[in-house]
């Protein structure tokens, strides 16, 4: 296997003059260049690429940490990012925390030590002030982590509003939402906020039920599905996430609830799993694709040094027709 020497030997320059021909990086003259390039192709010269990543002080590797990688809002997330790194010539380590207590601390002792360029940030930490004093790359998906670092979210006060609207044009007026665990730091937390205020300012009440803290499992979803129909038998209208709306869709037919007839449901994120069962719960839609690209176009100018700071960046939900209200 050729090494840069061999080459500097072929073209009959320096080393450190193939170094900048590969690097593109300082003044080499046309007809140098072209004698470098001429002896990298005869012979068949293969550039370190680790070698390139020291030299540029760069690893070209991005953490994304996600709860969990089978949740589709977060695998399609992930997808879609790692998609978007991949485009940008980046390789994605993914960090899964659900279950795994010591994951998030590794991942930010690796970007300390420059192991990695940066970190798109999507877990339900309770870490936010580590991300906060790191001072490196980080961009936070859908969470707050602190004042310099860039949130990408969607409009989750539209979302919410959306969906409190709905219900009211069909006369719904025993209200159950379903809510994550309010100890976490997320944008999210306000589409709640904002369907609650909306039926509030309406004269209608709203139950609140919050699952635990990353609570993705499947039992998760069918235990609170369980435990809504149980302690609120006159419901006739739930909110909540795709996988709790489609908890409560099976359980409303195992015990015989007519759906939209007697209960009507709208999910929220609208993910993929809303749209490949019999029936198609209606949905407030996050636009996931947009969300990914630009939590890698931020992650990028990060690491480049383009930027100093950048804004937040809030993209509008939309509304899915559907089968369930």
């Amino acid at each position: 296997m050729a090494s840069i020497n061999d080459v500097a030997k072929r073209a009959k320059v320096a080393k450190s003059t193939v170094s900048l021909v590969l690097n593109n990086n300082g003044y080499v003259s046309d007809e140098t260049r072209a004698k470098v390039e001429q002896a990298i192709r005869e012979l068949d010269y293969q550039p370190s690429q680790l070698a390139r990543n020291l030299s540029n002080m760069r690893t070209n590797l991005v953490g994304v940490v996600i709860p969990d990688v089978a949740h589709p809002f977060y695998g399609t997330f992930l997808r879609y990012a790692e998609e978007a790194l991949y485009r940008r010539g980046y390789k994605t380590m993914v960090c899964e925390t659900t279950e795994r207590d010591n994951m998030e601390e590794e991942f930010l002792s690796m970007l300390r030590r420059q192991t990695m360029d940066g970190i798109i940030m999507g877990a339900h930490s309770l870490m936010q002030d580590e991300y906060a004093r790191i001072g490196k790359p980080v961009v936070a998906f859908d969470r707050y982590l602190g004042e310099k670092i860039p949130v990408v979210r969607a409009d989750h006060e539209a979302g919410g509003r959306v969906a409190a609207e709905k219900f009211l044009e069909k006369g719904c007026r025993n209200i159950v939402q379903v809510s994550g665990a309010r100890i976490v730091n997320t944008p999210a937390h306000q589409y709640h906020v904002s369907f609650e205020e909306t039926l509030k300012r309406n004269g209608i009440e709203v139950t609140d039920m919050v699952m635990s803290h990353n609570a993705f499992a499947e039992n998760d979803f069918r235990e609170i599905a369980v435990q809504l129909f149980e302690q609120h038998p006159g419901v006739d209208a739930v909110f909540g996430a795709d996988m709790v709306i489609l908890a409560c869709l099976r359980e409303a037919r195992l015990r015989e609830i007519s759906v939209p007839g007697q209960l009507r449901m709208i999910a929220y994120d609208g993910t993929y799993v809303t749209r490949v069962g019999a029936y198609q719960p209606n949905a407030i839609v996050q636009p996931i694709s947009s969300l990914a690209d630009q939590c890698v176009a931020y992650i990028d100018l990060l690491i480049r040094k383009e930027v100093n700071s950048l804004p937040d960046r809030i993209f509008p939900v939309e509304y899915q027709d559907g089968d369930t209200l």
